[in-house]
């Protein structure tokens, strides 16, 4: 196994929980080494921007939010002044006097795609130029499918969102979680299961849109988090890129669903967002609690990455094995498979055709 250190363009990132994203207030992100600014307009709807002034460089985000005299909304830059619409053009260069011509309409900075969608505001990164004229006269890329839609949910609410950093490349996270393999020694607890409580497990897996799932079934015997549900839950867990892990769990008519985001800060910083959606009673009564144990969950998988980090710095040569190993096998193979259909135009082929089983110990 080799990193694939590259990040995958043309595709949704999570940018913020709705509730994190104030009227009137702007929110600065990092996502792929691309610095993007956050706001809501007038009308509350969410846009996103290059957060770098194309003047001298300084974050927009230092500057504030204004309303021209139509009530559209302009960021100003902390620097100079300069102003810049929601679609990323530039409105107004204050120390201009009469006779000194400027075109205005050629300077601009990069406008990003938002949805928001059940709680959530989505950014569409792709991989076109971010400055200069080559993206001033470009059009802008309108994504071809809409952001994930969560399972289950409708136009829910988050009742549960905790964002953690971790210190790691994308890749070492994304394969650490979908892993099935290290729950009984990395998350050892009393209400989880522990090394000397595992039994062979056998799953089918299906290729889905992008990604694949591990296809409807009871979850496993020795996890107690299920027991407290009651009922004869049924789970399905989804993977589709770049990074989105989905678990919709059914007891009755009752749902609960899991959404883990992980997000590529930089090469050695991955922002990893989880959000729970739940209908359950016995869950709303625990809520308290269930924060306490979801955040010592993640941060278990965030402790672990960082010990490893310090075997991969020195760029060791690693393998994969079958069967645990096998969704990260797909991921990689997704992930140039992706890459490739970017790169040349032709149709992503998913690595992944038919249904298969896969058998480990955990």
């Amino acid at each position: 196994m080799t990193e694939e250190t590259s990040f995958l363009s043309h595709l949704w990132y999570l940018g913020a929980p709705s509730r994190r994203l104030k009227p009137g207030a702007m929110l600065r992100k990092v996502i792929m080494g691309q610095p993007i600014l956050l706001a809501r307009d007038s009308e509350g709807k969410a846009f996103a921007i290059r957060d770098i002034c194309p003047h001298r460089g300084i974050p927009l985000s230092e500057g504030r939010l204004l309303e021209d005299e139509s009530g559209a909304v302009e960021i100003e830059c902390a620097y100079h002044g300069w102003r810049f619409g929601r679609e990323g053009r530039c409105k107004a260069i204050p120390s201009l006097v009469e006779g000194q011509q400027v075109d205005l309409s050629k300077i601009c900075v990069r406008r990003y795609p938002v949805r928001e969608h059940q709680g959530l505001v989505w950014v569409f990164v792709c991989d076109t130029p971010v400055e200069g004229p080559a993206m001033a006269e470009a059009e802008p890329v309108e994504p071809p499918f809409p952001p994930p839609d969560i399972p289950g949910v409708g136009e829910r609410r988050p009742n549960y969102v905790h964002v953690v950093e971790f210190a790691c490349h994308v890749d070492n996270a994304i394969i650490g979680l979908m892993d099935p393999a290290h729950g009984p020694y990395v998350h050892q607890s009393w209400y989880w299961r522990s090394s000397g409580n595992m039994y062979e497990k056998e799953k089918r897996f299906a290729p889905v849109e992008r990604g694949f799932s591990m296809v409807n079934h009871p979850p496993s015997s020795n996890s107690l988090a299920y027991r407290v549900l009651g009922g004869k839950p049924t789970t399905e867990i989804a993977f589709r890129l770049p990074g989105v892990r989905t678990e919709h769990v059914r007891v009755g008519e009752r749902f609960v669903t899991s959404l883990t985001v992980v997000t590529p800060i930089d090469h050695e910083r991955t922002e990893v967002t989880q959000v729970l959606y739940w209908d359950h009673p016995v869950l709303t009564a625990l809520k308290p609690l269930l924060g306490v144990f979801a955040r010592a969950f993640l941060d278990q998988d965030r402790v672990i990455v960082q010990k490893q980090y310090e075997g991969l710095k020195f760029n060791p040569r690693l393998m994969l094995i079958n069967d645990a190993d096998v969704q990260a096998k797909w991921y990689f193979r997704m992930k140039k498979a992706w890459t490739r259909s970017v790169e040349t135009g032709a149709e992503f082929v998913h690595p992944l055709q038919d249904e298969v089983t896969l058998r480990w110990r955990s």
